[in-house]
C-alpha cells in the first residue's frame, strides 16, 4: 500500500479537469461536439510554462496506454489506460536548453526525442521503463543520444523501416538527415537529402498507392515552406527527387499527412489565414501520380483559426487547430472534393482567432478510442468520441471470457441483448464485424486474430479490452 501512495498523490493532484460529457456544446468550460472530456492535466503540474508536440504508445505486453507530451523543458509521460484518472509518471528533461519546439516519435518500444535547442540532438527513451514506476513523478534519464545534429525541428519515423528523418536541422540544407534506429540504442547517420532545401515536416512510406512505378519504395512526403517535396528515399546514399506540388497563396506549407489508400496527401499552410485573410484552409493534393501532384480542392473551414498539425485514421482527419482546439472532419468523400467537420472539441475556448495558442497537436490512433490533445497554454487534454459510449471501467452489462483468449470468446448479459461485435487492432482499425441475433450470450471465433491487443465494441456502445495470445 505504501508503494501505491505517491502514485495516488500524484494522480489525485494531476487531474485539473475531470470527466465531464459533451452536452448542449460544452464540456465543462469547453466548446464542443461529439467528444468528451476524460481528463485535462495542467502544465503547472508538468513544471513547465508552455506545451507543444504529443504522441502515443500502447504497450504490446499489456495494452496500456501512454500519452507522451512535449514540453518547454522536456517531456511528459502520462499512463492514460483509465483515461479519467491518468498518472503523470515523471519527466525527461531536456538535453541541453528549453525550447518552444519539440518533437517526439516512436519506434520498437523507443520514444525518439528532437528539440530546436542548440546542440539537442535526438534523446532515446526506453518506454518499457514505464511498467515500473513506483513513485512518480520521476526524473528519467536518456537511455541513448543522437549528435549528428543539434537543433532539429522536427523528426519523423518510419517504423516499417527503422529509419528516422531529422527535418529543420542545420545539416543537409535543411533536408531530410537520415538515421538508422534500427537499433534503437545505437542510431547510425545514414545520408540526408539536400536537393529541396529546408524541410519543415514529413511523412515517410512504403508506397502502395495508386502510381505503380514506385510500388514498394520507400517514399517521402515533405512539407518545404512554400512546396510539397517528394523524394524517393529507398536508397539512402542515393535518394532521388521526384516531384514538387505547388499551390496559390503560399505562405508557410507546414504538415501533411495522407489518406489510407495514398491517393490524397492532406497540408495545412501555417501562415496563410493571417497572410490571405482566409479561414482555416486545408489544401488536398492528389498525389495519384507521384510525378505530377496537383491540387485537388481546397478546404475552408467556418471559423479563421490557424491550423497546425492534423493526422488521417481511417475515413477521419483530425486536425489541430490552434485556437479552435481539435476538429475532426469525414473525409470518405475525398475523391469528390469533399469534407465535413463531425466533431471539434476546442481547448481555447476564449476565441478561434488567428493566434498562436491552444491545440498545437493531436494524436488519435490509440485502440481504446481516447484521443490526446496537447495544448500549449493549458496542458494534456484527453477526448473521446460520445458514441463509443462508457469506458470500459465503468459498470458494463456484458461479461468477456476468457480473457486473454486464444480461439473463441464469450460474451455474455444478463439484461442486454447482444447484436453487434466489433473488434478493432491497436491503430484502430476494424478487423472483424459481427451481427447477431439478439442472444444474452455469444461466442465469437478470435481464432485467425494475430497475438496482441484489440478493443472489442458491443451494441455500437460498450468497449472492453481483448488479449490474444
Amino acid at each position: 500500500m505504501k508503494r501505491l501512495l505517491p502514485l495516488l498523490a500524484v494522480l489525485l493532484s494531476a487531474i485539473t479537469f475531470a470527466q465531464t460529457p459533451c452536452q448542449n456544446g460544452n464540456a465543462g468550460p469547453y466548446p464542443c461536439n461529439g467528444l468528451d472530456l476524460q481528463s485535462r492535466i495542467g502544465l503547472n503540474v508538468f513544471g513547465t510554462d508552455r506545451g507543444n508536440d504529443s504522441w502515443g504508445w500502447t504497450d504490446p505486453q499489456d495494452g496500456k496506454e501512454y500519452a507522451l507530451m512535449g514540453l518547454g523543458n522536456g517531456t511528459a509521460f502520462v499512463d492514460i489506460t483509465d483515461p479519467v484518472n491518468p498518472i503523470y509518471l515523471g519527466k525527461l528533461p531536456t538535453h541541453t536548453d528549453p525550447s518552444t519546439w519539440r518533437d517526439i516519435k516512436v519506434y520498437n518500444n523507443y520514444a525518439f526525442i528532437v528539440s530546436e535547442a542548440s546542440g539537442h540532438g535526438i534523446q532515446v527513451f526506453d518506454l518499457t521503463r514505464l511498467r515500473n514506476v513506483s513513485n512518480a513523478p520521476e526524473t528519467f534519464t536518456e537511455d541513448a543520444h543522437y549528435n549528428g545534429f543539434g537543433h532539429c525541428h522536427n523528426l519523423v519515423i518510419n517504423e516499417e523501416t527503422g529509419y528516422a528523418y531529422g527535418v529543420g536541422t542545420s545539416s543537409f540544407s535543411g533536408g531530410p538527415h537520415f538515421v538508422n534506429i534500427q537499433d534503437p540504442l545505437n542510431p547510425v547517420a545514414a545520408g540526408g537529402f539536400s536537393g529541396d532545401n529546408y524541410c519543415h515536416d514529413a511523412q515517410v512510406v512504403i508506397y502502395n498507392g495508386p502510381d505503380t512505378d514506385y510500388t514498394g519504395r520507400e517514399i517521402f512526403f515533405g512539407s518545404n515552406e512554400d512546396r510539397v517535396s517528394i523524394v524517393d528515399v529507398t536508397n539512402k546514399s542515393n535518394p532521388i527527387g521526384i516531384s514538387n506540388g505547388f499551390y496559390s497563396s503560399v505562405d508557410y506549407t507546414h504538415q501533411g499527412w495522407l489518406t489510407e489508400d495514398q491517393r490524397y496527401f492532406i497540408i495545412g499552410d501555417e501562415l496563410d489565414e493571417s497572410a490571405f485573410g482566409f479561414n482555416t484552409r486545408t489544401i488536398i493534393f492528389d498525389v495519384t501520380d507521384l510525378d505530377n501532384p496537383v491540387v485537388h480542392f481546397e478546404y475552408e473551414a467556418d471559423n479563421e483559426a490557424i491550423d497546425h498539425n492534423g493526422y488521417v485514421k481511417g475515413d477521419e482527419f483530425y486536425l489541430a487547430s490552434y485556437r479552435a482546439g481539435l476538429r475532426v472532419f469525414d473525409i470518405s468523400n475525398i475523391g469528390g472534393e469533399e469534407m465535413v467537420e463531425t466533431k471539434f472539441f476546442d481547448t481555447y475556448p476564449n476565441n478561434n482567432s488567428t493566434n498562436f495558442d491552444g491545440a498545437w497537436s493531436v494524436y488519435p490512433y490509440f485502440a481504446s478510442g481516447n484521443i490526446v490533445i496537447s495544448d500549449i497554454d493549458r496542458g494534456l487534454f484527453i477526448v473521446r468520441d460520445s458514441s463509443l459510449g462508457v469506458n470500459e471501467n465503468a459498470t458494463s452489462n456484458f461479461a468477456i471470457y476468457p480473457n486473454p483468449a486464444k480461439d473463441i470468446v464469450n460474451i455474455t448479459s444478463k439484461t442486454e441483448l447482444i447484436n453487434q461485435v466489433e473488434i478493432f487492432n491497436m491503430l484502430g482499425q476494424k478487423v472483424l464485424d459481427l451481427s447477431f441475433d439478439q442472444n444474452l450470450s455469444e461466442n465469437v471465433d478470435v481464432s485467425n486474430l494475430q497475438a496482441g491487443m484489440y478493443v472489442m465494441k458491443v451494441n455500437a456502445s460498450t468497449t472492453k479490452r481483448l488479449l490474444i495470445d
